[in-house]
């Protein structure tokens, strides 16, 4: 195992992001139709937050029997990416080792963490899927 491998070297770089004016039915859709459980929100090409599953999870509608196009018009009636995305993010630079990614992850129970260049620039993603990835290689 190299002590020193970037982040760079198992980050998904193919990161399906949305911008922060985009409805949140869209988030739900990526999620949905992509198996995603955490959603970058870019202002530009800027990182300013993440949409988790989770975050997903806490809105409160009503669905009763509901079709998914009745769905998308309460969800984006109701809330905006804005209202459920989290902010301030703990990110990685794609020079920092993989074992700060560990540690970032572990200590602080994410599943996620964007990488990001000097101009927080999203240039990847580095889950914990990732993580187990490259250890499994390992071994």
């Amino acid at each position: 195992m190299k002590k020193n491998e970037p982040v760079s070297h198992i980050m998904s770089n193919n990161i399906i992001a949305v911008q922060e004016g985009q409805p949140l039915s869209e988030v739900r859709h990526k999620m949905v139709d992509g198996n995603i459980h955490h959603i970058p929100v870019l202002s530009g090409k800027t990182l300013v937050g993440m949409v988790s599953f989770a975050d997903m999870m806490k809105l409160n509608v009503v669905i009763n029997g509901a079709d998914d196009r009745t769905i998308d018009a309460m969800i984006d009636q109701q809330f905006n990416i804005g209202d459920i995305m989290s902010t301030g993010l703990a990110t990685l630079d794609t020079t920092d080792p993989i074992r700060q990614a560990a540690e970032l992850l572990s200590e602080n129970n994410f599943h996620a963490v964007p990488v990001t260049n000097g101009n927080s620039e999203l240039q990847g993603i580095v889950t914990s899927s990732d993580l187990i990835r490259y250890l499994s290689n390992q071994y």
